[in-house]
């Protein structure tokens, strides 16, 4: 049996998914999610493929088989290239589409294992915890993910008095765990995870410890409900390229009454502990360094169907088209700069590590939040209406309409079936519900972009910046 497969058989574990107000029996062989999932199963595949293995994984010191490289603790500079080798490749696969792989997630929980003694003052059972789930889902290829933020009932409070289930919170526990109730969002990926990685976005003040844990949250907890957002999958592979493939679902989680066991409790009733895990840079830097290279990769591929598109339209030529191309390729090349950026300006942390310096990942991570919005409204400016007038199909045409498919859905140096495909992929870049989702992911999934370039001034060394300014002025009034 291949890897893929068993990672499809695995997802057959009595978890509860519910899509369009009925559960989901099985995943698997749902219409919404087997596109994904067969993108999925073949890049495990590839952790078995000599030759790229060796490219994305190391062997395992427990059990041979290869591991990803997301859960390579990095010690030298030549280990943060294997990992950034890893991300690439996966990235560029699904064309940057599919931001949650698992190799975020995979990087956190390989972050927390590195740095796992810092934190044995608040909890003398974490460094073990975390030991013994690092090992297991490296070892077991254990797909993961995030689920961090407070559904929106009202956001005007942090913690709901009024109603104390609007976020997450530990109501009891015994002698098997805590019981949690309340829920969480956005879980990308959540239908096909094994684990959700759960702690809160925000500082929980000490009034109310019991909002204050991080857990890892098996997906087929009794009461753990996985609630999807409409599909934007499509079962067109022609038509539409990406969203037949590469659509990552979304999903609220609801735990009601959910008994997480005390293997999987790394923090609790903690709030200072809590906030010192959601902020540790090591940890962090390890997971935003995956999120930079997937983003470059995304842009890449956008810069690449828009410079095919002027071509195969004759405007790549025109001056104000270069213009707009040149500032695609421009943004493709400032986040990988900042990518190697931050590996060449890479230090050891207290415990041995070797950390991409976060100042770099951070500032990718913040344009990309306007870069992709632009790159997307730069190919719709590029292609226009020529989006809207693309056949049903490419071929299959019969009788004479054929013949002038070909004459007048050519392009200028491609012929029409080749331009009637590009157009259908820019389309489901720009036009498609998938399209769509993806404006909105890559605006926000960093969080707030308000909030995140305030939080780069708030942190800044700004003496750096300031103290020549006032040195000038001193040197004048002398």
């Amino acid at each position: 049996m291949t890897r893929g497969q068993r990672f499809l058989n695995s997802l057959n574990d009595g978890r509860t998914v519910w899509l369009d107000g009925q559960q989901v029996p099985d995943v698997t062989r749902h219409p919404a999610f087997t596109g994904t999932l067969e993108t999925i199963a073949r890049l495990f595949d590839s952790l078995d493929t000599a030759g790229v293995r060796e490219q994305i994984g190391f062997p395992s010191p427990r059990v041979g088989q290869y591991a990803h490289n997301a859960f390579l603790v990095p010690r030298t500079r030549e280990d943060l290239a294997r990992r950034t080798a890893a991300f690439t490749y996966w990235a560029e696969q699904t064309h940057g589409v599919m931001s949650r792989l698992s190799d975020y997630a995979r990087s956190m929980v390989t972050g927390w294992y590195a740095v796992r003694d810092a934190f044995s003052q608040d909890d003398p059972h974490f460094a073990d915890k975390i030991s013994r789930y690092y090992e297991a889902a490296r070892d077991q290829d254990l797909f993961l993910t995030t689920a961090l933020l407070d559904p929106q009932i009202n956001r005007a409070k942090r913690i709901d008095e009024e109603n104390p289930d609007a976020v997450l919170r530990i109501v009891s526990e015994n002698h098997e765990g805590v019981v949690v109730r309340g829920a969480k969002m956005i879980a990308t990926a959540a239908p096909y995870t094994h684990d959700f990685l759960i702690f809160p976005f925000h500082h929980v003040d000490s009034a109310h410890p019991q909002y204050a844990h991080a857990l890892i949250v098996p997906a087929n907890l009794k009461g753990l409900h996985i609630v999807c957002r409409e599909s934007f999958a499509s079962v067109d592979a022609v038509q539409h390229p990406l969203s037949s493939r590469y659509d990552e679902m979304d999903a609220v989680l609801i735990f009601d009454d959910v008994l997480v066991p005390w293997e999987r409790v790394l923090l609790k009733d903690n709030p200072e502990a809590v906030w010192r895990l959601r902020q540790n840079t090591s940890a962090n830097a390890l997971a935003f360094h995956q999120t930079v290279v997937r983003a470059a990769a995304k842009l890449r591929f956008v810069a690449g169907v828009a410079c095919a598109i002027a071509e195969s339209i004759g405007v790549d030529g025109f001056l104000h088209v270069q213009e707009k191309l040149g500032e695609l390729l421009t943004q493709v090349d400032t986040l990988q700069a900042l990518a190697i950026a931050s590996e060449v300006h890479s230090y050891t942390d207290d415990f041995g590590n070797q950390i991409p310096a976060i100042g770099f990942l951070e500032t990718a991570r913040n344009l990309n939040s306007r870069y992709y919005p632009r790159a997307i409204e730069i190919l719709q400016q590029i292609g226009a209406g020529g989006f809207m007038q693309v056949p049903s199909q490419a071929t299959d045409y019969t009788g004479s309409v054929s013949q002038l498919i070909d004459k007048y859905f050519a392009g200028a140096r491609v012929s029409a079936e080749a331009k009637i495909k590009l157009f259908q992929l820019g389309w489901d870049l720009i036009g498609s519900q998938l399209g769509a989702r993806h404006q909105l992911y890559e605006r926000y999934y960093a969080g707030d972009p308000v909030r995140t370039f305030a939080n780069q001034y708030v942190n800044a060394d700004k003496a750096r910046y300031t103290k020549p300014v006032w040195d000038l002025i001193r040197q004048a009034g002398v």
